[in-house]
């Protein structure tokens, strides 16, 4: 009978590691965006009796069912003058603070991109300048970037994670104009205490000015993810049956595809599911080809932990795999007693000096019993690891079934959470966030943490032009600000 529980420590040998993060650090430039004028220009969209008036100097969210009282703040950031064309962008955060506010003590706000160029001395509800209209009255909208809760306190800071939205700007995806125009929204019910007045890039007070940092250039690895402000970082995680290594919804295998979708989503550490190893399906190690084809498409190095389902750890076959592009400072891997597909394996990794473990699992397909023994035995020893704890993976199970609620005892569950705070996000025919033919992938965090909030939550839609998918799955993608 095997070992119940197989526990595998890596060292990290310090005088490598420490050489690697500053050959990082040499390799890329951090900018701050916050010159008024120069770098970014902004104002306020109005409503009603004032959706003709063009509003100056306010940086401003408002939403009442009063139309007059409507406010909706746009910005725009110069990252066409101040980065160059084509460089790797590797992160960018938008950082506001609040100058006043209604007495609602918290309202969540959307970034959005802006589609269209704008005048900011002639910008109003109905028009981006003058004689030119918005296609859509309040400002043409494309992606919804990022969503905050931001609080009534003077002070208060929220950050936007943006990186998208300025990778595309500066690789030129967007039109000829590399500028990162964007727009603010309170996306919460209709409140006549709702509003938020933000500092303006004219105050006197530079370190309260909005600012967009970024991150770019470099061919080395990201040691840490995303910097944002006020002591946090941004962790974004991702959870991907990708169909015995790659096999689409139109029978073909092309981990290419896969890789690319990757790529697009910007995890900054990755749960697999179905990858594959010298078997039928695939004549190569699936995970050392998916790192390797990471590396190429992102020209960083990224780390991986391989977990052979059976628990048969060197053999070939079907696996789970962890690749992070953050260094991995130990590792762990336990087989449960039951189950077709019956392991779990884990990385410790630190962000933003916080200890996080990252675990990743594929319950069995066929019994629902066995599942609820797996959830059962998981549940106490992930234990064993310490806070903060994530857990990702295909659980193959619903969200009101025993292997579920097991689990849900102990931790939140990362699509039900986002839900509630407005932040998770699905294909229009998707409303339910559904992974394959229900919600059975899912992205957990313990009940236990203490330095995480969920930002985000997205069941990313992968279809081309004919509707194929690159995995019989879509995958989860969940952002976590960890202070």
């Amino acid at each position: 009978m095997r070992q119940l529980q197989t526990v595998t420590i890596r060292a990290v040998m310090t005088v490598v590691a420490s050489a690697a993060l500053c050959a990082a650090a040499a390799a890329q430039t951090t900018v701050t965006l916050n010159v008024p004028n120069t770098q970014v220009v902004y104002t306020s969209l109005r409503a009603g009796t004032y959706a003709n008036v063009n509003q100056g100097h306010d940086l401003e969210t408002k939403t009442t069912t009063d139309p007059s009282l409507l406010r909706r703040a746009i910005i725009k950031f110069d990252t066409q003058n101040t980065i160059p064309a084509g460089t790797v962008v590797t992160s960018a955060v938008m950082t506001l603070k609040v100058k006043e506010a209604g007495s609602t003590a918290s309202r969540h706000i959307a970034a959005y991109q802006m589609t269209q160029s704008w005048d900011e001395t002639e910008a109003t509800w109905n028009v981006r300048r003058t004689n030119q209209q918005w296609q859509t009255a309040g400002g043409d909208l494309g992606a919804k970037l990022a969503v905050q809760a931001v609080g009534n306190a003077v002070g208060s800071t929220a950050a936007f994670d943006v990186t998208a939205l300025v990778q595309q700007a500066v690789a030129g995806q967007l039109g000829s104009s590399r500028y990162t125009r964007i727009e603010l929204i309170d996306v919460d019910s209709p409140d006549g205490e709702s509003r938020r007045v933000f500092y303006t890039p004219d105050d006197s007070n530079v370190g309260a000015r909005p600012t967009l940092t970024v991150t770019y250039g470099g061919t080395t690895t990201v040691a840490s993810p995303t910097a944002a402000p006020s002591g946090s970082a941004t962790l974004r995680v991702l959870e991907y049956n990708v169909h015995h290594g790659g096999i689409g919804t139109d029978g073909i295998y092309n981990p290419n595809r896969v890789v690319d979708w990757i790529v697009k989503m910007n995890p900054d550490i990755i749960s697999l599911c179905e990858m594959e190893k010298d078997d039928s399906y695939v004549s190569t190690d699936g995970v050392a080809l998916y790192k390797s084809m990471l590396e190429q498409k992102t020209g960083q190095t990224w780390y991986t932990l391989d977990i052979q389902d059976y628990g048969d750890w060197t053999a070939a076959g079907i696996r789970n795999a962890i690749i992070s592009r953050i260094p991995i400072q130990a590792t762990y891997r336990h087989e449960f007693s039951i189950g077709k597909d019956r392991t779990i394996g884990g990385v410790t990794i630190s962000v933003n000096g916080r200890t996080i473990n990252f675990a990743s699992t594929h319950f069995d397909p066929n019994s629902r019993t066995y599942r609820t023994t797996q959830a059962k035995e998981m549940v106490p020893y992930l234990t064993g690891v310490s806070e903060d704890r994530i857990v990702l993976g295909d659980f193959n199970d619903q969200p009101t079934q025993a292997p579920i609620t097991t689990i849900t005892g102990s931790y939140f569950d990362a699509w039900a959470e986002g839900v509630k705070a407005g932040v998770a996000t699905s294909a229009p025919d998707n409303p339910y966030g559904y992974t394959r033919n229900s919600r059975i992938d899912y992205v957990f965090y313990s009940h236990g943490e203490s330095h995480l909030t969920l930002k985000s939550v997205q069941v990313v839609d992968t279809r081309d032009a004919n509707g194929y998918m690159p995995s019989d799955h879509r995958p989860l993608l969940a952002t976590f600000i960890v202070k």
